[in-house]
């Protein structure tokens, strides 16, 4: 076992968590092993305690304790992506270079694991290596039930640069959804605080987000502010309209909730759009009941970054999947109606 080591950290090592770069040094190290090193103050970076998620910035110092010497165990047998999955995941893609790969997620298929989380994005990639030796990694999430673009890097310095980039929010997202009633103004933006409100059984099952008025955000504990712009784009009669969203912000449900909370909810969303829900439009509610699906009708349509390498935008965009373009059909709407960038002129 060797004793106490001090690293320093590399350039290319730089925006990594702590916890997944001392795995990649050790990899006989369990991740409770390092959540205890971090308990204790054993693991340090320039003489600073540190959390497992902890980001490291190339020339750091990083204290390293005692490692049990053991062989690392062997690899655990991947489980094999089926023919049809890597099928239906090739299809998913839209974009593909050296760096990143872009794909038009499906409706249901969850991006990464999780409890009864079998199949997923991030299991589906093994099928995406395309030559490499690596799979792409997840650079940012969808929920399950949202489809539209979604980006993975193919090279551990493309997902450091992609990951700053979505954490620090220097890309654009527009997303299209099929909202009850008619929001107006057509043209607005919706500030509010947003908090966790608790839901019932043993794991929190039906955890929603409330929206909190923006003058008691800072009397209220967890909230976060939130900020979306939205126009109006279609609409039928007073029942129903086609909406483009920017979310300025990242919270978790934000779309849904701030819909929800203005009174329009996005169509086939049970969690904020239930019988519960007070719509002060003129729509049926989330359900929207006729030929229209009672899947969600969100769809992550176009995202804009600047590409890891050549520093220039790229811009992505993904059609609407099946249960959306048969909604559209039924409103007598396609897609080449709407404007590449609704709020072009609010920016």
């Amino acid at each position: 076992m060797p004793g106490v080591q001090t690293v320093e950290v590399g350039a290319d090592d730089a925006d990594q968590r702590i916890d997944r770069w001392l795995k990649r040094l050790y990899p006989q190290l369990t991740q409770g092993r390092i959540e205890k090193m971090c308990r204790k103050g054993e693991l340090r970076v320039e003489g600073g305690r540190v959390k497992p998620a902890t980001r490291l910035e190339a020339g750091q110092s990083v204290r390293i304790p005692p490692v049990p010497d053991k062989a690392a165990p062997p690899p655990t047998e991947k489980p094999k992506v089926s023919d049809a999955d890597a099928r239906m995941i090739e299809a998913c893609v839209l974009y593909r270079d050296d760096d990143l790969i872009v794909l038009n997620k499906p409706s249901g298929l969850p991006t990464q694991g999780g409890s009864g989380q079998a199949r997923h994005v991030d299991g589906l990639s093994e099928a995406l290596k395309f030559g490499y030796e690596d799979k792409p990694r997840l650079v940012h999430r969808l929920d399950k039930d949202t489809s539209g673009v979604l980006v993975l890097a193919r090279t551990r310095q493309a997902a450091s640069k992609l990951t700053a980039a979505f954490r620090h929010r220097n890309t654009r997202k527009i997303y299209w959804a099929l909202v009850a009633g008619v929001p107006t103004p057509y043209l607005g933006e919706i500030k509010t605080g947003l908090v966790k409100a608790p839901g019932h059984g043993a794991k929190g099952e039906g955890e929603k987000m409330i929206p909190v008025h923006p003058r008691e955000i800072d009397d209220t504990p967890g909230a976060k502010r939130a900020h979306t712009l939205y126009a109006t784009l279609y609409r039928v009669a007073g029942r129903a309209s086609w909406v483009a969203m920017e979310p300025l912000t990242g919270r978790t449900h934000q779309l849904r909730a701030h819909m929800a909370g203005m009174g329009h909810p996005i169509a086939g969303d049970g969690k904020y759009g239930g019988s519960a829900q007070e719509n002060l439009g003129d729509g049926w509610g989330a359900q929207i009941g006729g030929l229209i699906s009672r899947k969600l009708h969100l769809h992550a349509r176009s995202l804009t970054f600047e590409h890891p390498s050549t520093g220039k935008p790229l811009t992505v965009t993904a059609p609407l999947p099946e249960h959306m373009a048969y909604s559209w059909e039924t409103l007598g709407w396609t897609e080449d109606l709407a404007a590449d960038d609704p709020f072009e002129s609010v920016r």
